[in-house]
Parts: structure tokens; C-alpha cells; sequence
């Protein structure tokens, strides 16, 4: 073997080791899925599938167009809670299961675990408490795992009934789908290797490559303010991550939150800087969902309930704490009716 093919050989090995050097590290969570793809469900964690069954409501007939808000002055205000029935709680009690949608690569939030198969996860714990508040068992959900910006196609389009994903709740997205009360704050907030000399989102990234996930506040973000940085969308934010684990960008831009849970994966990357937005997750749903939307509701205010016990308390010693710290109680809910 001639000296360059020996180079050239050793160039592979190499790549070929920080390829599995990011599998390894991002085994926590599955890879990142670019197309939607049913997951198992029930509490088996056995590899089940089943089809998602069509909405007895066409898509087409559940405008959204008709109930968007006319103005929007505080997007986290939202319908109050009720526990009567209506067209779209009936429609999930007639299927006898709830579709939701959901990540399968966010750890601590909604992800694979790799030890069970199961899903698992604070939002996974949320969508399992609504299913059990419906149906009566948390164990009657079909999940859906969608990419970031397929998350609103997917509720117009009637493939799901609601969305866990740590939606950001904000203007734009409420005149095209509802929400309910927020259930976390969070922020935008920028992820770097160890070492690296990007320390903020500000001018430390000039001339530098950022990720952030397609459809998510991240990109809003970056597209009003690169700070001179070129911008690469993906479909999901596990994708940016092992895109920094391979040196093919500089950084990442993404929830405090997700961002969290990705340092706790790979201790080779950290936090810098502070948040620099300040936002709200919510459960989102059809915009003609309403009696869907204030029944999650009072699944939340039953969630909250309970003090340093409450379910939600629980939840967040569980799958956070270790990595969010200082959390003392759920945001306190909104209401506009």
C-alpha cells in the first residue's frame, strides 16, 4: 500500500471512530428520525405497532382557519379547564386510544430507552396522564414520533390528537394550532464543545457553523440574529448534536432544556451563556379541538396539584432535576375565557 493510500486509509479510520464515538455517546436516545414512524405502544414495551386510525372527522373538514385568534397579545393564555365531553374527547374514547405525537430522541424528555425499548420521558409521562384521565388507563396511547417541523402539519392533518414535544408556545404557532396551559419554561440557549471559543449567542459565533432544528424557536431565532454565523437546519435536534460530535458545526442552538438533557448525554459538550429567550411548552392540539384542549387542561391542574408531591413535582425529580436544577413548582396557568 502506497503512502497516500495509507493516509487515505488512516482519514477513514479515523472518521469511522468519531462516527461510532457518536453512536455511543447518543445511545441514550435513538437516532434521529427524519420521517415520522409509529412506535410501539401500551406497557409491554414488546415492539408493537399499530396503524393510526382515521379521524372520523376528515382532515379537510377541521378547518383550522376558522377558530385561529384574531390578535395575540399573550399566546400562553388558554382555554379553562372543563371535563365535559365534546366532539374530539368523544372521537378518542370511540378509537379507545389516544395518537400522540411525540420525540424519540430527546433525552429525559421523550426518548427510547435503551435498556427497555420503552418510551420514556417527563413529556411521555404527561401524555400517559392524559391518556389515563380520557380513557382510564395510561397505557391506551399510540405514539407517533414527528420531526420538529412536522409537528403542526400533523394536528391540521388530523394524524394525531396531540402534540408532547416541547412545543414552544408563541404568536405564529397559536393562529395555527391551540395549546394548552404551559406546563414548562424554558429558553433558547447555545451548546458548544468544551474548550470551544463560542461563549454566548452573540459575536463569539461569527464566521461559525450553528444547527438548530427545522420549525423550532432555535431557527426563528437565528434567522432574526446569526451574530455572522452560517446557519445549518435539520430535521430534528439529536441530528445537531451528532453533527458537533462529528466537528461538522461549531455549535448549536436549541431549548435550554433539550440542551440539558444533551450535556447530560455527552459530558464532552456544555451550556454557554445564558438563555437568552424566556418560554413556555404546551400540550398543542387541533385548532377546533376545543373541549380536547380544556380537558387536557384539567388534566394539568390536576397534574400541578399537590405541592412538592404533585405529579408534576414527581416528574421533574424524576427526569430533570439532575440536570435543571432549582425547579421549585409547574409555571402557574393562564386562562382567557
Amino acid at each position: 500500500m502506497g503512502r497516500t493510500e495509507r493516509g487515505a486509509g488512516r482519514a477513514a479510520g479515523r472518521r469511522t471512530g468519531l462516527r461510532r464515538r457518536a453512536a455511543v455517546v447518543t445511545g441514550c436516545a435513538v437516532a434521529a428520525a427524519t420521517v415520522a414512524v409509529l412506535l410501539p405502544y401500551g406497557g409491554g414495551g414488546g415492539g408493537r405497532t399499530a396503524p393510526v386510525a382515521a379521524s372520523r372527522t376528515a382532515p379537510g373538514a377541521r378547518d383550522t382557519a376558522v377558530r385561529a385568534p384574531a390578535t395575540c397579545t399573550d399566546p400562553e393564555a388558554s382555554l379553562r379547564p372543563s371535563t365535559a365531553d365534546g366532539p374530539a374527547v368523544r372521537r378518542v374514547k370511540e378509537r379507545g386510544r389516544l395518537i400522540a405525537g411525540v420525540d424519540q430522541n430527546s433525552y429525559r424528555w421523550g426518548y427510547r430507552d435503551p435498556a427497555t425499548g420503552e418510551l420514556s420521558g417527563f413529556d411521555i409521562d404527561l401524555v400517559r396522564a392524559v391518556a389515563k384521565a380520557i380513557l382510564g388507563d395510561p397505557d391506551k396511547v399510540t405514539f407517533l414520533a414527528i420531526p420538529t417541523n412536522q409537528r403542526i402539519p400533523a394536528l391540521q392533518k388530523g394524524k394525531v390528537d396531540i402534540v408532547v414535544r416541547t412545543m414552544t408556545v408563541n404568536c405564529d404557532r397559536v393562529r395555527q394550532v391551540a395549546f394548552s396551559t404551559a406546563y414548562f419554561e424554558a429558553g433558547q440557549q447555545v451548546l458548544a464543545p468544551k474548550g470551544s471559543p463560542v461563549t454566548a449567542f452573540d459575536d463569539s459565533l461569527r464566521g461559525k457553523k450553528v444547527c438548530t432544528a427545522k420549525g423550532s424557536t432555535g431557527e426563528s431565532e437565528l434567522r432574526r440574529e446569526a451574530h455572522g454565523a452560517s446557519v445549518l437546519t435539520v430535521p430534528n435536534q439529536l441530528d445537531c448534536l451528532v453533527r458537533l460530535q462529528l466537528g461538522q458545526v461549531d455549535a448549536v442552538v436549541t431549548d435550554s432544556a433539550l440542551a440539558a438533557g444533551q450535556a447530560a448525554q455527552d459530558p464532552s459538550v456544555r451550556l454557554v451563556g445564558k438563555p437568552f429567550t424566556t418560554e413556555s411548552y404546551g400540550v398543542a392540539m387541533n385548532l377546533r379541538d376545543e373541549d380536547l384542549v380544556r380537558r387536557v387542561n384539567a388534566v394539568l391542574e390536576d397534574y400541578r396539584r399537590g405541592g412538592g408531591e404533585s405529579p408534576w413535582m414527581l416528574a421533574y425529580r424524576k427526569w430533570l432535576a439532575a440536570d435543571l436544577k432549582g425547579i421549585t413548582a409547574p409555571p402557574e396557568p393562564k386562562y382567557r375565557d
